[in-house]
């Protein structure tokens, strides 16, 4: 995911106790996890099978360290921990994968073609009739409009076909262990705290640490949830024996519409509103509105005040709007009005195409599921 804003707007949810800090020796694991491998195989970028194998007699005093401060973290045993460990196999492709792209032009009509297109429609139309039972339960429940889900879960692995091939052990222990030099931010003890996150949700619900797969950094399921994240707002929406995100349809659209709503969703707003900018606009006092990306920092009579030409709805909106750019290369910009809840989707995903093209493909889906 994108980095969240530098001025968020609410404070980030509280962490369980059990997700404490890990020790300062974790960061301190990776660059030797690598001795004694088969650093000669060059598997291709796009295969998630490809690997060297499991950890070595080499790397056993590293595998315990981390175990030990994996248990300290969620109370699970710490032999139980390293037997799991032990099955890991280091993933060179995910140590790549986790770089950052090479900076290019931001298109927003491109990103929005890779989403909003025929296919992904049709699949969300077939998806929100099939599963409207419990679409509807969660709009109910926690105010989310159920295109919102539709949408998410649609951009994210089109209704679980797309759920990731990497096993998830294996690209956790990889960036928890040998997170890239080459990386901005070293952030090996993040998915240190994710790997022992994804051992507790693992024992608690039954499923095989070696057989779950995911991304490339270990986001799991439907909605492609990060451990952490599946402890936190994960739900047994279908009212099972585990919490499935996995397999359960009814228990990713509950858990979506609980992230949401944990995040500040508000029942009833709209998320955005369209807006043209007019080429006369100070260059000076543009670059003022765009400041603050997509954080909701001025009030409709602010913006007029400002020389921007506002649709009535907009004068009657009572809260706080962001003034969205979305770039188009070398093309014009469209730009958009966010409100809270937009932000909120951006909490998902910190992307304003990100948000967008969520918000338009539920809206294209759910069309075709009613039309």
């Amino acid at each position: 995911m994108a980095r969240p804003p530098d001025r968020p707007t609410r404070p980030t949810p509280t962490l369980p106790p059990r997700r404490v800090a890990l020790l300062a020796g974790c960061g301190l694991l990776g660059s030797a996890w690598l001795q004694g491998r088969a650093l000669a195989q060059t598997p291709a970028a796009s295969s998630a099978s490809s690997s060297s194998p499991a950890l070595n007699d080499a790397d056993l005093p590293r595998t315990a360290a981390l175990a030990a401060q994996l248990a300290q973290q969620t109370g699970l045993d710490a032999a139980w921990i390293e037997a799991q460990l032990d099955q890991a196999q280091f993933q060179p492709v995910v140590a790549r994968l986790i770089l950052p792209g090479r900076p290019g032009q931001k298109n927003w009509r491109v990103y929005r073609s890779r989403f909003v297109e025929p296919m992904r429609i049709g699949a969300g139309s077939d998806f929100a009739q099939e599963f409207e039972v419990w679409l509807r339960k969660a709009e109910n429940r926690f105010g989310v409009p159920r295109s919102v889900i539709v949408g998410i879960l649609g951009v994210e692995t089109i209704y679980g076909r797309d759920m990731g091939g990497f096993r998830v052990l294996d690209a956790l222990t990889t960036l928890a262990l040998d997170f890239p030099a080459a990386a901005p931010k070293d952030r090996s003890r993040y998915f240190a705290g994710q790997l022992g996150d994804y051992f507790l949700w693992c024992r608690g619900s039954g499923f095989e640490p070696t057989q779950v797969k995911g991304s490339y950094a270990g986001a799991i399921g439907m909605p492609q949830f990060m451990p952490g994240n599946i402890l936190r707002y994960a739900l047994n929406f279908e009212g099972g024996t585990k919490v499935d995100i996995i397999h359960s349809a009814a228990d990713a659209i509950g858990s979506v519409g609980n992230y949401l709503a944990d995040h500040g969703w508000t029942a009833g707003q709209p998320t955005h509103f369209q807006l043209q900018v007019p080429s006369s606009i100070a260059p000076d006092t543009l670059a003022r509105l765009l400041a603050p990306d997509i954080v909701p920092s001025f009030r409709a009579q602010d913006l007029q005040a400002a020389g921007l030409p506002l649709l009535p709805q907009v004068l009657d909106y009572p809260g706080k709007l962001a003034v969205v750019q979305l770039p188009n290369a070398g093309a014009k910009p469209d730009y958009i009005l966010g409100t809270d809840n937009f932000y909120v989707v951006t909490r998902y995903n910190h992307s304003a195409f990100y948000a967008l093209a969520v918000i338009e493909l539920g809206n294209a889906a759910m069309a075709a599921a009613q039309g």
